[in-house]
């Protein structure tokens, strides 16, 4: 008789279980077709920014909220353009198959639950040289008949595609419709290759390789990336993009004009080459070099020259000199790298491989570090030469030694105006910066934009 009560008390236990667990599901699975429910969605539109045409965009998302007490069935999911703006969706795990209206049907949401959506665009070529704005709307249908939408939205720009290419002879790139490169655009030796009024788009691991000339005038090189890695942050901000430019020991005579290099692993790398004292092998005039995942301008046994240049914000060392001669006026070097305490200096020169001779005019050497700037004499046998005049150093006070240094604004970091406060912007939080003077600056008439 004990064990019958038992197993009878098992099975009216079991009983209440299952009925409970039923009702709970019923509860759980109750949809509504009530017209005045509603979804909300974390977007009312999807901005995917700027994007190149024929090239796949990053993956965008949002939310589709349910906030009601009842289950809402979609009867359908649509974009209202069908095939025809280029994007792709992905509702909840279902893809909009585009061979079939670019819709889906029957999709769930439960009460107080919630699904996302996932948007791709490949833009069709527009024909113009200019941005052309895509439009779209991802439409939800619910059983009640009620429809809702989210506008998907982008700027799609044409631009010329260069896959590995190899320049054997004089010629000129002049554009006004950007161009991307993938892989390195090569100069091949005795070859002159000039760049004007265009920019460069490379994409990840490209640069550019010269064994010949280089000659740029009022271009931009960076990286094609034109979305964002965070809503606040364009990739635009974020180092490393791109390899930069890599003069080889060939290499020599090349003139960079109002150039901006921004974003690559190294700026602008000069490898060793035969010592020239009377041919620049480097010219630089009203240039930006900015934020590099390694150096700034490194060069070994060249003759360079900088004027009104600004290398700004490196991981290596803004200016990087191997022996050589360099002349640099009216320049601004600001080291003010925000990833690594183990940024490098805003000027490193030493005699190795060869001789070192630097003249330094009118120019701004500061930083987040008390010194900046850092000068090692290696080889006893080769002559270490320098000379800075009229300039703002953040750098051991060496006010004493008249013959490398004279008429010095020496910083330190307890000036009332030091270091950032130089500048209008020097944002780190948002990866956003403008080197021009500061009114309250000390370093008046110095840099590059005095």
């Amino acid at each position: 008789m004990r064990i019958r009560f038992i197993n009878t008390m098992k099975r009216i236990f079991y009983l209440f279980l299952i009925l409970a667990l039923c009702i709970a599901c019923q509860d759980d699975d109750s949809f509504s077709t009530s017209n005045s429910l509603k979804l909300d969605f974390s977007v009312d539109t999807l901005n995917l920014d700027t994007v190149f045409s024929r090239v796949p965009t990053s993956t965008y998302s949002f939310w589709v909220h349910n906030r009601n007490n009842d289950g809402i069935r979609l009867e359908q999911v649509r974009l209202r353009r069908g095939n025809q703006s280029g994007y792709r969706v992905n509702v909840d795990g279902i893809y909009l198959d585009n061979a079939n209206g670019s819709q889906t049907n029957n999709i769930e949401i439960r009460k107080n639950d919630s699904i996302l959506v996932f948007v791709e665009l490949t833009a069709n070529e527009n024909k113009q040289s200019s941005p052309c704005l895509v439009l779209d709307d991802l439409v939800f249908l619910m059983e009640s008949g009620v429809e809702q939408k989210v506008c998907l939205q982008a700027w799609s720009w044409d631009a010329i595609k260069l896959y590995e290419p190899v320049i054997t002879k004089d010629s000129v790139i002049s554009s006004d419709i950007p161009m991307v490169v993938y892989g390195d655009l090569t100069v091949s030796e005795g070859a002159t290759l000039t760049i004007r009024n265009t920019t460069l788009y490379f994409h990840e691991d490209s640069g550019i390789e010269v064994a010949g000339r280089l000659l740029t005038e009022n271009c931009v090189f960076r990286g094609d990336r034109l979305d964002r890695m965070f809503s606040y942050l364009p990739y635009d901000r974020v180092c490393g993009q791109w390899e930069g430019i890599h003069f080889l020991a060939s290499s020599t005579g090349n003139e960079l004009i109002q150039t901006e290099i921004r974003n690559p692993q190294n700026g602008i790398l000069c490898d060793s080459a035969s010592m020239d004292s009377t041919h620049y092998r480097l010219l630089m005039q009203k240039c930006i070099v900015h934020n590099c995942q390694g150096m700034g301008v490194q060069a070994s046994s060249s003759y360079i020259r900088l004027v009104d240049c600004q290398l700004t914000n490196t991981l290596g060392h803004c200016l990087y000199l191997l022996g050589g001669k360099a002349e640099i006026s009216y320049c601004t070097l600001a080291q003010f790298y925000p990833f690594s305490a183990n940024r490098g200096a805003a000027l490193y020169f030493t005699n190795l491989p060869t001789a070192v001779d630097i003249v330094c005019d009118g120019t701004i050497m500061t930083g987040y570090e008390d010194d900046v700037i850092q000068g090692v004499n290696i080889n006893e046998s080769v002559p270490f030469n320098y000379s800075f005049e009229n300039c703002l150093l953040r750098t051991i006070n060496e006010s004493a030694d008249s013959v490398h240094f004279q008429r010095i604004i020496w910083e330190t970091p307890e000036d009332s105006i030091q270091g950032k406060k130089h500048f209008i912007k020097i944002d780190e939080d948002n990866l956003d910066y403008d080197f021009h003077l500061d009114s309250l600056s000390t370093a008046k008439g110095l840099g590059c934009y005095r």
